[in-house]
């Protein structure tokens, strides 16, 4: 990550949480309009989880493939490192370009096998190499798996399991519901977190873990 970029995730995070215009990298990445959120859970069972602490809970809803996203991803990594041992970091999926519903589902597989967190950093950590194109990157995944130690043979039996794309719609279906307008989205204990730079969120969570 750049100079540039680190000075300008205040920005991408104001904008990709609705507070303003996307500044740097043009503009955050729109969901369809949803409800008012009364009927779906910010978080379910199944869903991704990068740490488990007993004292909060954050929920972020991403792209793989959204610019935001990734410019945001050093911030999260650097709160679940602060912050992991309190707070459980929830992942929720809302995949709005061509390839991020295939890297939903890689990352929902190696979920399965006990590897999401090298996935999901694989992941952010390659996007410039996969990201926005114009053909399938499905054996880019596959090869990301092989990378991080899956069981092959597992991950494509998972891939190809109409249940794991379902896992991934549903919860697209659940930011649809929550009314969620664009990637990445964040909550915390249930409430969406209008944070508008790296510090606002140390706040936050400083708040919520306090005893």
């Amino acid at each position: 990550m750049s100079t540039p970029v680190k000075i300008s995730i205040a920005m991408v995070v104001v904008v990709a949480l609705g507070l303003g215009t996307l500044l740097f990298l043009g503009r955050g990445d729109d969901a369809p309009a949803g409800g008012d959120g009364a009927s779906a859970p910010y978080v379910r069972e199944d869903s991704p989880r990068l740490t488990k602490g007993d004292k909060a809970t954050f929920v972020e809803f991403l792209d793989f493939e959204c610019e935001a996203c990734l410019a945001a991803h050093p911030t999260i990594k650097e709160l679940r490192s602060t912050y992991g041992e309190d707070v459980t970091f929830v992942v929720r999926y809302l995949p709005l370009h061509g390839n991020s519903m295939n890297a939903a589902v890689a990352a929902d597989a190696a979920r399965m096998q006990g590897k999401f967190e090298e996935m999901h950093d694989k992941l952010f950590e390659s996007a410039t190499e996969w990201g926005h194109q114009q053909t399938s990157q499905a054996k880019v995944f596959e090869g990301y798996a092989e990378e991080i130690g899956l069981d092959m043979e597992q991950y494509r039996k998972d891939i190809a399991d109409p249940k794991t794309t379902a896992r991934v719609e549903q919860s697209a279906e659940d930011a649809k519901t929550l009314g969620v307008q664009g990637t990445p989205t964040f909550f915390l204990d249930g409430e969406k977190l209008e944070a508008g730079t790296p510090d606002d969120f140390r706040k936050a969570l400083d708040d919520a873990v306090k005893d």
